[in-house]
């Protein structure tokens, strides 16, 4: 490995499933469906927008972020373009909410008008999909992950996988997988299924490195990893670590030992957040980091930081101080 770790763009890839191209960098959908807080409709396109402008062109998004918002928005953005990989989820249908006026409980600040119903079912799968489709108002995806399974597993395994592996093989997705912030369960996928991708959020981080197990089945078995929550939601979003770690407040131990990191990256001309983003692409079974974004400001500063090597001497420096993983790459 050279002593400067050469700057990768968004458009950069490599051959997967299905023929796709990966990128190395992707769009989160999440915060445009209104997580948190309210993205106006003209803030939320030129988000997506900036994305591709950066160079972009892995797009994710689900059923669940915002009661179909961030997909509406999403394909309303993406209409009339070519050369992207899009992927949407299933496991959770939307239905009417029984009552009207309120808001939604589960983090997304929009109408409660609809509710979320888990489904691992084999129709469910197909109906999540079929409906994610009109709501995207586009003709595919290109991958398609089973969300958040932890309290269904058995029925995702023995139903969910096996509708997306006959959707695979009908040539409707060209790529089937996991995406979870846990790595146990997604590990059983791994060595029970035939899947071709897990996204992973929040457990190969700089700062958890506990989804080692799962990178190193997917390297034995050519499983390509998204690494998602690579900020651990807030902690490593800023030069100097504050504020939350997978959406609690951070610990006074956690917030020292990303102090410590953050000491680090400065005295290698780095800065936190750039070696968040750089941190997991450095694993052999991680194909793409997905980023979330809110406004054009977020991906354009996140695009900047990602195309600005990184010297292999900071890692170095983080392992011989017991900050990072002996297994991490």
């Amino acid at each position: 490995m050279s002593e400067i770790e050469e700057p990768r763009t968004g458009s950069e890839s490599e051959s997967w499933a299905g023929g796709l191209e990966l990128p190395r960098h992707g769009f989160g959908g999440a915060p445009i469906g209104n997580l948190f807080q309210d993205v106006p409709e003209e803030q939320a396109r030129a988000t997506i927008d900036a994305a591709w402008d950066s160079g972009v062109r892995l797009f994710d998004t689900a059923p669940h972020y915002g009661l179909g918002l961030s997909e509406r928005r999403l394909g309303a953005a993406l209409k009339g373009r070519s050369g992207y990989v899009l992927s949407t989820k299933v496991g959770r249908l939307l239905v009417p909410a029984s009552s009207q006026g309120g808001r939604d409980d589960e983090g997304f600040d929009v109408s409660a008008e609809l509710r979320r119903v888990w489904d691992f079912s084999g129709d469910g799968v197909r109906r999540s999909l079929e409906e994610s489709l009109a709501r995207l108002g586009l003709p595919s995806v290109d991958i398609a992950l089973i969300h958040d399974p932890d309290d269904h597993l058995e029925q995702a395994l023995a139903e969910a996988y096996p509708a997306l592996a006959e959707l695979r093989a009908q040539g409707v997705v060209k790529a089937i997988g996991v995406g979870m912030n846990q790595w146990q369960a997604p590990l059983r996928f791994v060595q029970e299924t035939s899947i071709d991708v897990v996204m992973l959020a929040g457990r190969y981080t700089l700062l958890d490195q506990s989804g080692l197990p799962l990178l190193e089945e997917c390297v034995r078995r050519g499983v390509r990893v998204l690494a998602a929550g690579v900020f651990n939601s807030g902690i490593l979003a800023t030069p100097r670590p504050s504020g939350t770690y997978n959406y609690q407040p951070a610990s006074a131990p956690l917030l020292e030992r990303a102090t410590r990191i953050a000491d680090a990256c400065e005295r290698h001309g780095v800065t936190l957040p750039q070696a968040a983003m750089a941190f997991p692409l450095r694993h052999p079974a991680v194909a793409a980091v997905v980023l979330g974004a809110r406004s054009p400001e977020e991906v354009t500063a996140n695009a900047a930081l990602w195309s600005r090597p990184v010297p292999d001497a900071l890692w170095e420096e983080l392992k011989s101080e017991g900050l990072l993983s002996e297994g991490a790459a």
